[in-house]
Order: C-alpha cells, then structure tokens, then sequence
C-alpha cells in the first residue's frame, strides 16, 4: 500500500458508523424538549445545538459520550432565573417521557441520560447574543455563562483554513488516546490540535501522503509542551483541565513514527505499518492482510470502545489428576502437553456488573505448523472463567477483557508456556 492509501484508509476507518442512531436520538430529545418548553410537540430540530466533538466533527467510531445544548425560550428566564435547578427538573422529566427505562439523572449543571450504547448530556439554556447560560445546582445554584458557538466557529474556520486536517487530526489523536490508555478528554485534544495548527501553515495544501510527517511534527509538538494544569479553549478561552501529563506518551509516539518513516524509506512497508499500529492501535490498516487458522485475528479495539478506567486480574489453575498449580507461581519452567488450564478472574476493583471476554492466541513454529493461530474473541459462559488443553509447544497467550455498556472498562493478558 502508498503512504496515502494507508492514511486514507485509517481515517476512513475512524468514521462514525451510527451516525443515523445518534441523529435519531438528538431529535427525540429535542422534540419532547420542545414540547415542554415551547409547547412545540413535533419539531425534532430546532432551538438544540449538538456541542462536544460530535459538534465539532472530531469524533471517531465508538463514540459514546454526546452532548446537547437547549435553549430555553427567553421569557421564561422568570421562571427560572432565581432556581437554575427547576430549569433541569422540567428538562429531565421532559426526556423521561420518551426513555422510561434509561436511567435519567440530574447532575450538577447537565441532565445525563444513560442508554444501553449512548451516555447524553442534556444542557438547558438561555441565550442572549450568541452567549449562553447554564444552569449550576452546587453551592445554591447559578447561571454560569459558555461561548459554544464562538468555540464551533473557531474551530470549523481553521479546520476549513487548513484543508480539513485539523479535523483529521483530532480524530487521530483519539486513536492513539485509546490505543495507548492516554488520559486526555476531546476537549483537551481539540484544543491542542488546534494549537498546533494556529500559526502552522505547512500542511495547508497537504493531503494522506503527506500525514506521516504532520503526525511526527504534531507530537514533537506535544512533547515540547511545558507542563501545564490547563489550556484556554480556542473562541471562549475558557479554561480547558489538563487530568494528568500527556508528555511522556507523546515521546514515546514520536519515537514510533520516526521509525516509521525510516522504515518506510527503507522499502520496510510492514514494520512501517507496525509501528503505527503501536501508535493508533488496530484501527490502522495492514500492510497485508494475513489470515491466522482460517480466519483473521480479532482486536477488542475493532468490537468495543475502550476506556480503561479498572483493574482486573486473571490467573491459571494448571491441573493433571489430583495435582493442581497457579500459573503466578509456576516459576520459570514450562507446562506439560495435555494438562487442563483453567482460566479464572482473580480480582477486579469493579463496582457492580459487567461482562467478560476472552482471547487466546497460539505462537512459535508449532502453531506455524498447524495452522492454528486462533485469536477470535470468544464469549463467557457467565462463570468469569475459560477451560482450555495445553496442547502443543510456545509462548501462547490468554487475555480477558471486562466489558461494561458496552466499553472495555479492564483487560489483562498472561503468557501461557507450554512444552
């Protein structure tokens, strides 16, 4: 593959694919919005504003956090001027009406509306000249005031100043988030990004094949930054948190893509591939599509959202008769053929339920061999537990991912050496 095909076909990847889903919902909100507010009860479109990366178009594929603002009519500011937390009681009794069974809640300044695939967060607001105020429940209550449009603007302005890579970009940026447990929020990558791109005018008229030096630069960039608790977000300046340190990760992505590029100068198409793939996770495309026992291997990447915010543990009970030994203390020698392996979670700081996935994967020449390379996701039975046979010799490796609507919120991986 070029240079471009693969860029091009990486960010084709990181497209939002329910875009029709999310529509439908924003417009059911706002319809019983509109009822509520405006008597208004068939108009699924006006007086909401789509704000967060959504908004902005920055978003990727697995997005699952969407944010709305309502502007309330402004003659009801009496009603609502001296109580900001009866603006949210009225909103999320409105909503409820269309999502009985998800769990509607009122949270500080936004009504968050928890569904099985979406978490949406619902702002009603006044607007007066392009200003909006929000409403704030803690300490009393308050109206605070947000310039969302003026940061949608700014934001799209440059975008469309620098041949829409800004916004490429920022979706990039969310992969290697995700792919390298990065703890910035889009807010934040935003806002970076569009720093990078302010007075950078060296990739207004540059296209895919040039992306591979713009990804270096940018996190050259984000290395060099100094070490900061937040940034001002570009059209408000309001303050954007930094959560923790992000230079350390962009160092590290930096090394990865100017091996890259060596890479690729040496006619290393593969490793090229590779170490982007360290970069952005599976979502980068292969050099090749090579096929493992028949089928391709599975990432959880490709299936769920990620947001690895838990722990969880799994060990192995090695059994032959009566005998029966932990993996964690098996020491350095290698398992027996044939001897059953029973896979279990050991521990987990989880709060409440969730699901379990499993993945194993055969490596060496044996499994060379056969053929039988395996590397499916595989479904729990409900026990949090998986039986396999140590049946041929190498390095295998088990990994178990905990799931929670629909988003790996843990994983863990424990190498299996057989005879």
């Amino acid at each position: 593959m070029t240079l471009h095909r693969d860029f091009r076909l990486f960010v084709d990847n990181l497209k939002i694919k329910n875009k029709d889903k999310i529509s439908s919902r924003y417009g059911s909100i706002t319809k019983n919005l509109n009822e509520k507010f405006r008597d208004l009860p068939n108009d699924k479109t006006n007086y909401s504003l789509q704000a967060g990366s959504y908004g902005r178009y920055s978003g990727i594929h697995g997005i699952s956090d969407l944010d709305m603002l309502y502007i309330i009519p402004p003659y009801k500011w009496i009603t609502y001027r001296n109580d900001p937390s009866k603006a949210l009681d009225h909103a999320k009794m409105a909503i409820q009406k269309t999502y009985p069974t998800s769990s509607v809640r009122k949270d500080r300044n936004v009504v968050v509306v928890e569904m099985q695939d979406f978490t949406f967060e619902i702002v009603p607001v006044f607007e007066w000249k392009g200003i909006f105020k929000y409403p704030d429940t803690h300490n009393g209550g308050k109206w605070r005031t947000c310039n969302t449009r003026a940061e949608l603007k700014a934001f799209k302005d440059l975008n469309s100043q620098r041949n829409d890579n800004l916004r490429k970009l920022a979706k990039m940026i969310r992969a290697w988030k995700v792919r390298n447990n990065v703890e910035m929020s889009g807010f934040l990558i935003d806002t970076l990004c569009y720093r990078f791109f302010e007075k950078n005018t060296d990739y207004d008229q540059v296209s895919f094949g040039g992306f591979d030096k713009m990804v270096k630069d940018f996190f050259e960039f984000l290395f060099k930054e100094p070490n900061r608790s937040f940034y001002y977000a570009f059209g408000s300046n309001s303050k954007v948190s930094v959560y923790q340190p992000f230079q350390k990760a962009a160092e590290s992505a930096l090394k990865s893509a100017k091996s890259a590029i060596e890479a690729r100068a040496k006619g290393q198409e593969a490793k090229c591939n590779q170490h982007y793939k360290s970069i952005f996770g599976t979502k980068f495309p292969n050099q090749e599509v090579k096929q493992i026992g028949g089928s391709q291997e599975q990432f959880i990447e490709d299936l769920f959202d990620l947001n690895l915010t838990n722990q969880i543990e799994i060990d192995c009970e090695i059994k032959k008769d009566l005998m029966t030994q932990l993996l964690s203390r098996f020491g350095s020698g290698r398992i027996q053929p044939q001897r059953e392996l029973h896979f279990f979670v050991k521990g987990s700081n989880i709060v409440g339920d969730y699901k379990v996935k499993w993945k194993v994967r055969n490596y060496g020449h044996e499994a060379d061999k056969r053929k039988n390379h395996r590397g499916e996701i595989m479904d729990d039975d409900g026990s949090k537990t998986r039986r396999e046979t140590a049946s041929f010799y190498g390095d295998h490796t088990v990994e178990c991912y905990a799931i929670h609507r629909n988003t790996v919120i843990a994983r863990h991986k424990i190498t299996v050496p057989i005879e």
